[in-house]
């Protein structure tokens, strides 16, 4: 199996079951203007979101790492009417591409984004009783995951779901003499997976037009 084999499925799979959609093409499009770098979510991974919120039936969800709003909007558009999704994002430019892609979508009045580092922002949501959340994704800096996840925590409930993208590093995160610090701290996230009597959780690896890496999924089973 090659690269351009999985990004030939990947492609025949959104042709299927991601049909074409103005607005998020167009939000892809103006985070390309923008320069962001093309780190968001492929569509197929978007989709899932969608529906993994749609499932959790949520109200309310937590997005670590906003970029262009790619993801943003797939989350929100699961939301009710009356639901909300904070997005935290280090990058004051990247957060205003996100906001005008959010205005654009009409999601502006259900989505607020936040800037500054996700360690500050998520301990200002706890001081705030901003949760609990009904779900969670992270994707963001790497070497930030296993604060990020201990903040998840705080801020969801028993049946709350914890998604991760990029924890597997194309495969890399089997290498325990690894110089990477992202792969080192992805290490560290999925052994606090393993060890949270909290959580319970597995992780999948993945391929596709973005390569090959993995996302976790945990379940939040016991209140802290």
């Amino acid at each position: 199996m090659t690269q351009d084999r999985w990004t030939a499925v990947d492609s025949y799979i959104n042709d299927l079951l991601v049909p074409p959609d103005s607005v998020l093409e167009a939000a892809l499009e103006a985070s390309e203007a923008a320069g962001l770098p093309a780190i968001q979510v492929a569509a197929n991974q978007g989709k899932l979101l969608h529906l993994l919120a749609r499932l959790q039936g949520a109200r309310s969800i937590l997005e670590v790492g906003t970029l262009g709003g790619y993801s943003t909007i797939w989350l929100a558009r699961a939301l009710p009417v009356d639901g909300r999704l904070v997005t935290l994002e280090l990058d004051p430019r990247h957060a205003e591409v996100a906001r005008s892609n959010l205005t654009r979508a009409g999601l502006a009045e259900r989505v607020e984004v936040r800037v500054g580092p996700a360690v500050e922002t998520l301990a200002r949501l706890a001081d705030e009783d901003a949760g609990p959340f009904d779900l969670v994704f992270i994707d963001a800096d790497k070497e930030g995951y296993p604060d990020y996840l201990g903040w998840a925590l705080r801020l969801t409930r028993p049946g709350s779901l914890v998604v991760a993208d990029n924890v597997v590093r194309d495969g890399a995160v089997i290498d325990p003499a690894s110089s990477d610090p992202r792969v080192q701290a992805m290490r560290r996230f999925t052994q606090l997976l393993a060890d949270e009597p909290r959580l319970d959780a597995t992780v999948l690896q993945t391929v596709g037009n973005k390569g090959y890496d993995g996302l976790a999924f945990a379940l939040v089973v016991k209140d802290r």
